[in-house]
């Protein structure tokens, strides 16, 4: 580890529901601060809910006395199985957003007993990254961050028939619901600072939250893990494309299935879908009709490091979500060298641009899965584009997304926080 040095003003205490490089999304981010603010030497300590614990004594063995834990109750166990049933956002919103509640006081309890006792100069809670979801961590002994929050997307104009009406008019509900939560919670109010990723999320704040806000982005990459491969010779005679998330609707697996097939056509390639959810059956069900079978291959969920390895033996990363509001997996696809295919719509297009990888508009199906046909053959076709579009990519996650970036910006705002506490 290396000297705290520089850094004695700074001792900041990370909460969050989830800390965990194997839950997917958002979960990683708190464990992400805690490991590079660790990697400093800055005194940190790290609050989160039982439910990682088993990965955090093996990936923290020697911080597991600057781990603390809150127990998994009854109500949430039960939470968690009616939820199981019902589309992500649904269930997120209604079964998931009681859970989040139940351990935010837990958390709440044990953050302010925490302040006191190590002197905590600052508290930061990276996730829900959620706009709208209520905060409990307030009067708790130092100034709380919220933050980088990224939300406030829906699908395209053109795509949004994807959504059920059920799900489209409980999401409305639930943003209009969320208004009064924040209204009767005042974490967002007694926040120090507000992080935001952008001016979406920004607008999408409740009314009469903290008025400090800054943009910081919310996704960044580790170097150390995401990193090109080795040179190995002329390029595979079959283009090999790689998706890596959850299988569920939004992610559009099925129109990049269409899109597979309609390339194929004109170009030889293939597809590993990196990932596990509730659509993996239906997904493969579709590539056995449209006779993909020995193109695309259903890999499940794999550990992050050995992602980094699977995603640097390919030659490009295709995300074609349709409501992604950060997509992280493209900065990792980006960091490793690769060309990305994404939807020119939410997180991805605020990552990507013509220098960079293929943004195809989502105007509609038809039209999405024309134009991620014609994208796979593009780069299936030309080695050089490919490698041109990922040398840039590599380049400005360097400048713009690189973890320590982050940490040094965060540490700005922390101290930033601390000194108007004092005032």
């Amino acid at each position: 580890m290396s000297t705290s040095a520089g850094y004695d003003d700074v001792r900041p205490i990370i909460v969050a529901e989830h800390a965990s490089a194997s839950f997917g999304g958002e979960a990683i981010l708190p464990l992400h601060y805690f490991r590079f603010l660790r990697k400093r030497g800055i005194e940190t300590w790290l609050v989160v809910h039982e439910r990682t614990r088993r990965e955090l004594d093996t990936v923290l063995a020697d911080e597991r006395d600057r781990v603390f834990y809150v127990p998994d109750r009854l109500l949430q166990k039960v939470c968690w199985q009616l939820g199981k049933g019902l589309p992500d956002r649904v269930a997120h919103a209604t079964f998931g957003a009681v859970t989040h509640a139940v351990t935010q006081l837990a958390e709440r309890s044990v953050v302010r007993e925490l302040v006191a006792r190590v002197r905590a100069t600052v508290v930061h809670e990276p996730i829900p990254v959620s706009p709208r979801t209520p905060s409990m961590m307030f009067d708790v002994g130092a100034p709380v961050i919220i933050g980088p929050m990224n939300g406030n997307m829906s699908f395209p104009p053109g795509m949004r028939h994807g959504q059920g009406w059920f799900e489209q008019t409980f999401v409305r509900a639930a943003r209009e619901t969320s208004m009064i939560a924040n209204a009767l919670v005042p974490g967002k109010r007694k926040a120090a600072t507000l992080l935001v990723a952008n001016a979406r999320t920004r607008e999408a704040l409740p009314a009469g939250t903290c008025s400090h806000v800054i943009e910081l982005t919310e996704n960044g990459v580790d170097l150390g893990v995401f990193r090109p491969a080795a040179a190995s010779g002329p390029a595979r005679a079959r283009a090999r494309f790689s998706f890596v998330g959850r299988l569920v609707g939004w992610k559009a697996v099925d129109l990049l299935l269409d899109a597979m097939a309609k390339a194929r056509v004109e170009v030889d390639l293939e597809l590993q879908v990196i990932g596990d959810g509730p659509e993996r059956q239906a997904l493969q069900a579709r590539a056995n009709r449209l006779h993909l079978a020995e193109r695309v291959v259903f890999r499940g969920h794999v550990p992050q490091v050995r992602c980094a390895a699977v995603l640097a033996d390919s030659d490009a990363l295709v995300l074609p979500s349709l409501c992604e509001c950060g997509g992280a997996v493209v900065l990792e696809g980006m960091a490793i060298g690769l060309p990305v295919i994404a939807a020119r719509w939410g997180g991805p297009a605020d990552y990507l641009d013509d220098n960079t990888g293929v943004l195809v508009d989502p105007v509609n199906r038809a039209h999405f899965v024309e134009a991620l046909a014609s994208a796979l053959v593009r780069l299936a076709r030309s080695p050089e584009l490919r490698k041109r579009l990922g040398t840039a990519g590599r380049q400005r996650v360097i400048e713009v997304f690189d973890w320590e970036r982050k940490i040094d910006r965060i540490i700005d705002v922390y101290r930033e926080a601390q000194r108007e506490a004092t005032r």
